[in-house]
């Protein structure tokens, strides 16, 4: 269910609203059967005995997390259930929430009319989000009474994973703990990437040595331009705001932030340090999601790093495979966009490479250098090979090598 009619009548038609690989094959499969789509609260409501919360919840200017659009849904589901329900919060909402849930279900709900609340936190990755719906490697089941954990225990039974039972308020904490571990986990190896270029060393090899240990894992120690996203910027905020009510400093994270701001900026100080400075000059950006196989650009370091080349005075060019149309719209006509690579870079003095996209791989090094203008490539995501850029002419710039 979901009030945007338009959004909806796609979906009807099996229309996807964004990129998510896999995605449109799954709704097709099962659109009008066991997948149905409805704008009415008050079908959806009496129609369910489960009902999942997956709303956005954007930070406020203090960083904290807008809980306005759960508020209104919660209303309306107390005020149009006639029977009981059980009502599942799986958007990224602070601690305590659930809590709140409750009292609005009980001051908006029919005399007589029973609700739980559960918290049951999502751990999809944008790009990978079937795939980690279908193989999930936990699921978390927070709620307050044996009827509510029984109901999600037969919701989420054909799924084979670990499951962990909890209250409410540790599921919420669960969700925060996690993403804020993993922005950690990017922030801290492009720390050590900064400190690697200063001091001579190979960051993609101390992050191999590292991942080894199976007390750090492989996994998120990647260097490169920083995070962004839908989730870990807004994540990261909401939780340093939760630690504050309650007394806690959580100057570890307002120190990932930090990190990762410097990360975004960084490029162009490189640049200007390659060749000279910025304005009039032409940079071409590879890559303007925030991750490969989504469309995403929300918090996209690409849209960071393309506002601070424009306000340096740079010429920007751009391409990316399934983005485009979302940058269109935050750039304007500021942004020169190009049909391909190739196309993108094309007389340009510098290119840079953001998001690490599939097709980025393995570039005819050759013909990148005769189209470029200049001859620096700044690989922001590591994922070239120093000596074969080398080879064909170019100057090679990575982050921490």
């Amino acid at each position: 269910m979901d009030i945007d009619v338009e959004k909806i009548n796609g979906l009807r038609q099996g229309i996807i609203p964004f990129h998510e690989p896999g995605l449109q094959q799954l709704v097709h499969a099962h659109n009008g059967q066991t997948l149905t789509f409805t704008t009415s609260m008050f079908d959806a409501v009496e129609w369910s005995d489960t009902i999942l919360i997956c709303v956005d919840t954007p930070p406020n200017q203090d960083g904290s997390a807008d809980l306005r659009a759960i508020e209104t849904i919660v209303r309306d589901i107390a005020t149009q259930a006639s029977s009981y329900r059980l009502v599942v919060s799986k958007s990224t909402v602070p601690v305590q929430t659930g809590q709140r849930i409750a009292d609005t279900l009980k001051r908006h709900g029919k005399p007589g009319i029973e609700f739980d609340v559960a918290s049951v936190p999502e751990f999809l990755r944008e790009g990978n989000a079937v795939e980690d719906t279908m193989r999930p490697h936990r699921i978390v089941l927070g709620a307050e009474t044996n009827r509510a954990i029984e109901q999600l225990r037969t919701l989420f039974q054909p799924f084979s994973a670990p499951v962990i039972v909890t209250d409410v308020t540790t599921a919420e904490m669960i969700k925060h703990a996690s993403n804020s571990f993993l922005a950690t986990k990017i922030s801290y190896i492009n720390a050590i990437a900064n400190i690697c270029e200063a001091v001579g060393a190979d960051v993609t090899v101390v992050a191999t040595a590292m991942g080894l240990d199976p007390r750090i894992g492989e996994h998120f120690l990647d260097a490169g331009v920083g995070y962004g996203g839908s989730c870990f910027p807004k994540d990261v905020s909401a939780f340093i705001h939760v630690a504050q009510d309650v007394g806690y400093d959580f100057d570890l994270l307002r120190s990932v932030q930090n990190i990762n701001a410097r990360q975004k900026h960084g490029v162009a100080v490189k640049l200007e340090q390659a060749i000279g400075q910025l304005r009039g000059k032409s940079i071409a950006l590879l890559g303007l999601a925030f991750k490969a196989d989504t469309d995403d650009i929300r918090e996209s370091p690409a849209i960071a790093i393309g506002e601070d080349l424009l306000n340096r005075g740079a010429l920007v060019r751009a391409y990316d495979p399934a983005s485009m149309e979302n940058a269109r719209r935050v750039f304007g006509d500021r942004v020169q966009f190009g049909r391909d690579v190739y196309e993108a870079i094309e007389g340009a003095d510098a290119m840079v490479a953001v998001t690490p996209w599939p097709e980025f791989d393995d570039l005819d090094w050759p013909t990148v250098h005769r189209l470029l203008k200049g001859s620096v490539v700044l690989d922001g995501r590591n994922i070239w090979n120093p000596a074969v850029v080398r080879a064909a002419g170019l100057t090679y710039l990575g982050v921490g090598r």
